[in-house]
């Protein structure tokens, strides 16, 4: 199942909350998850940042709204309970708790208020008090990949323009950039345009050269690699009593040559249009940080007075 918003996450913690009990927040996120039978993947899911897991996040800002309507107390750190309001709550049987019934609550009504104002809670809907099903890591998460999803399209589109010439020398710097034959600078080369025999770079993962990966660039504006490429590709490396290969194109590779690179012995990783672009972001090729923001959460240890 998808990882439900944080909406959907109030009724649920406030079940949970319904036994009058303390409750940790890490538990009752466990908890949540179990009863929601996510999956190992759903619980670990991280936000393109990778510093806070889609769920946690969920969960807290259900707990936010939830305390902000007064239905649950934080009476310490790090943990929860229901009040009296929650309680009753409770007794009503909703079928749905969300932002539409916290409504009712004038503490509520002022903290998305006030939030409208200072771009705190949750993305705001058209009209003032209207919220909407993502918390802002989830909105800021999705105008991250529509900002990269175009940077990668203008990435590619401007690398289908330079020389064959040096879209092999593009290729040799992305696998230097990955880590590949770090040792030195001179661990990556192009070789010669006019006589490659198939090969267009070597990458010496090591000083001796005893471990060599061989590149096969291909600076298509439209097609498809097939197979017979490919192909061509490993009987180069051949050639060359190899056993790893790389193959970069701006194009994308058909369906049949994904299937050959399976089935044969020797190592020869596919590398697409779309996914050079990525790795060329990723790694800072061809591209430069334009601006950067922070996000800051509550210092815990600052205030204990242990």
């Amino acid at each position: 199942m998808a990882i439900p918003n944080y909406q959907s996450l109030m009724l649920p913690l406030l079940k949970i909350l319904g036994d009058g009990q303390v409750h940790h927040t890490r538990d009752i996120i466990q908890r949540l998850a179990d009863e929601l039978s996510l999956s190992e993947e759903e619980r670990t899911k991280r936000f393109s940042s990778g510093k806070q897991a889609v769920f946690n996040n969920r969960v807290g800002w259900a707990r936010t709204y939830l305390k902000k309507a007064g239905l649950i107390e934080s009476p310490a750190r790090g943990v929860m309970t229901i009040s009296e309001r929650g309680g009753n709550t409770l007794a009503q049987n909703l079928q749905v708790l969300d932002n539409a019934y916290l409504k009712q609550y004038p503490e509520f009504l002022e903290y998305i208020n006030y939030s409208s104002n200072d771009t705190v809670a949750p993305a705001q809907g058209a009209e003032q008090g209207e919220v909407s099903n993502d918390t802002p890591m989830d909105a800021m998460e999705q105008a991250h990949q529509q900002l990269k999803s175009g940077l990668v399209a203008e990435v590619l589109d401007t690398v289908k323009q330079v020389s064959p010439e040096y879209f092999e020398t593009i290729v040799v710097q992305v696998m230097l950039a990955m880590g590949y034959g770090g040792w030195s600078e001179d661990s990556g080369k192009t070789t010669q345009y006019s006589s490659d025999g198939g090969i267009d770079g070597v990458i010496n993962e090591d000083p001796l050269g005893l471990e060599t990966i061989y590149l096969q660039a291909k600076r298509y504006t439209e097609g498809t690699i097939g197979r017979p490429t490919v192909q061509s590709f490993a009987g180069a490396l051949d050639m060359k009593r190899a056993k790893k290969g790389v193959f970069i194109t701006t194009s994308q590779f058909s369906r049949e040559a994904l299937e050959y690179v399976s089935l044969i012995e020797k190592k020869i990783v596919l590398i697409d249009g779309p996914k050079l672009a990525e790795l060329m972001i990723n790694h800072n090729l061809g591209v430069s940080v334009k601006d950067t923001y922070q996000i800051k959460t509550i210092d815990t240890d600052f205030f204990s007075e242990d």
